[in-house]
């Protein structure tokens, strides 16, 4: 436990430009081996929230990474940057349609030859309350073909390079809403529900291929998508209240289970839904 707090207090203060000499990498791998060595990895939405947080900890554990962004061009090229562009690379990539998701995946095929790892973390959440009877038809197209449509886009595609590879893992970014559901917002808990489906299903399609599928699925987390509601001190209250931990969660604290999902110590763990939302899913 000494060797995560000190890694803790260490990346937050000295968190260095090039990962190797990064002394917590060499403590990871040693006590717990928590290496991606050689592994090539895919993530999107990773410029900035939970999928910047995914690639810093995946470059830190020894992979390759190719990380989508769409408008957020500066935070994609300082996270480069931060992270060497020997490991990194940042594609710009519209996620709102299957052809824009295929390409993404030949992409990073291209970058550095080869796609071990798929983590799926892209998505939007309409921050206003719409009641389904006045839900406008573009908002729930949208939603599902930002949330659902791309993300099968993206499994077809990275599945039929794994299975060349003869291994692979994918981890799709759910939400405490797709095993709830959410008032006001049935386009968001709809995708992410069938996310969810998709795991389950895959799992077993897909494991005499050796790969392996999961979900990681939050609840609040401090996030861009997030702020608007929670620096409104009603919603905050509100929130908070619903989490049994009393607080968010942080994009590390997601980051973190991510990666294990791809770790040999997940080797025997397929199809799962991993929660990690403080307990809110159990309590709404």
């Amino acid at each position: 436990m000494a060797a995560y707090s000190f890694c803790w207090v260490w990346r937050q203060r000295h968190y260095v430009q090039d990962p190797p000499t990064d002394p917590c990498r060499a403590i990871l791998v040693r006590i717990v081996n928590l290496t991606l060595n050689s592994k090539v990895a895919l993530i999107t939405g990773g410029s900035r929230g939970i999928g910047a947080a995914t690639v810093r900890l995946f470059v830190a554990a020894g992979a390759k990474v190719v990380f989508n962004y769409q408008a957020a061009k500066a935070q994609a090229e300082d996270l480069v940057r931060e992270c060497g562009a020997e490991n990194c690379r940042a594609v710009e990539s519209d996620l709102s349609t299957t052809a824009g998701a295929q390409q993404l995946v030949s992409s990073a095929i291209a970058a550095f030859g080869r796609l071990d790892i798929l983590v799926a973390n892209h998505g939007i959440w309409p921050p206003d309350d719409a009641p389904v009877d006045r839900m406008s038809d573009a908002q729930w197209h949208r939603t599902i073909a930002v949330n659902l449509d791309s993300v099968f886009s993206l499994v077809k595609h990275s599945v039929a390079q794994m299975k060349k590879q003869g291994s692979g893992h994918i981890v799709l970014v759910s939400s405490t809403a797709g095993q709830r559901g959410e008032a006001f917002h049935c386009d968001y808990a709809a995708s992410k529900g069938a996310l969810i489906s998709m795991v389950k299903g895959l799992s077993t399609e897909l494991a005499r291929d050796g790969i392996h599928v999961n979900c990681v699925a939050p609840g609040w987390v401090a996030t861009d998508m997030s702020a608007a509601a929670l620096s409104h001190p009603p919603t905050r209250e509100k929130v908070f209240r619903s989490i049994p931990l009393g607080r968010v969660g942080t994009p590390d604290e997601i980051a973190g289970p991510i990666l294990f999902l791809c770790t040999p110590y997940a080797g025997f763990i397929t199809g799962e839904v991993f929660n990690v939302n403080g307990g809110a899913v159990l309590v709404g």
